[in-house]
């Protein structure tokens, strides 16, 4: 058992979790989050609270921002927007198939810093000119990173189909394999349109949602015969995160989605309405 606090550098962007130590940031407080490239000042959205948990394994809070690193966080944000619109400025006069998704800038005593520029585009680009010109306008060494659809889709954020953030852009830390297959399993419709994320690829949600279907070896097949309390009727589809199934009743065609617990097999039903 310990305690934890939510971080985000850009507001409604991913939430990072620390051990606040000795420190008690409230909601809105700035605070110092140890990077690879040294501290960092995000903003704190959970204040630090008991959790149910070991919380050893997480990163600790390095101390609440003051204002010279308010400053830095400011004269850094500022570079980021004069190296993005430089960018984009330069691609088109390189005329290459890119589109810059988002800058990174890391000041530096000993230079001008470290412009990381991530991009997407269609097939492999030769940038090695792109890259001088930058340099030589920004006054920092650069270096450009080509993100997949998916990674791009990570960094940008947005809202997926159900209504929420996207689970890449919130809580997955790993992209995982995800085939048709699980699509078929949950009885979806194998319509691109209605199971690929804002990616263009297979939604995430398919794969960590598969072990629910995979479980479901105790509901009624698809088609399959049914008694519920309003009557018989066949199984139209499954819903195992609910526990729930969609029946289509025999008496008046409606349709209605039952408790599994309510529902069971009419195997005596199905052999009086169909002899032989």
């Amino acid at each position: 058992m310990g305690m934890l606090c939510a971080v985000s550098f850009n507001r409604y962007g991913r939430l990072y979790y620390l051990d606040p130590g000795e420190l008690r940031p409230t909601v809105g407080d700035r605070v110092l989050v140890p990077t690879d490239d040294g501290n960092e000042v995000a903003e704190c959205v959970w204040a630090a609270q008991w959790v149910g948990e070991d919380t050893s394994g997480f990163p600790r809070l390095a101390g609440m921002a003051n204002d010279e690193d308010l400053r830095r966080d400011e004269l850094q944000r500022k570079r980021k927007a004069e190296a993005k619109v430089a960018a984009k400025r330069l691609i088109r006069e390189h005329d290459l198939p890119m589109k810059v998704i988002a800058v990174d800038h890391v000041l530096e005593q000993s230079s001008g810093g470290r412009t990381t520029i991530y991009f997407t585009a269609p097939h492999r680009v030769d940038f090695r000119s792109l890259v001088r010109d930058l340099g030589a306008t920004l006054h920092c060494r650069v270096e450009l990173r080509q993100l997949s659809a998916r990674d791009s889709a990570r960094v940008q954020g947005g809202i997926g189909s159900c209504g929420r953030d996207l689970c890449c852009a919130t809580f997955l830390t790993d992209f995982e394999p995800v085939t048709i297959r699980m699509a078929k399993e949950q009885d979806l419709p194998l319509n691109p349109l209605r199971i690929s994320g804002a990616c263009g690829r297979l939604m995430c949600c398919l794969k960590f949602e598969h072990p629910l279907y995979e479980k479901s070896g105790n509901y009624p097949a698809g088609g399959q015969l049914v008694r519920t309390p309003e009557g018989e009727g066949r199984i139209v589809s499954r819903h195992p995160p609910s526990e729930t199934v969609t029946v289509r009743r025999h008496s008046d065609g409606a349709v209605s989605r039952c408790a599994l617990s309510e529902v069971c097999g009419s195997r005596q039903a199905h052999e009086q309405r169909y002899p032989g």
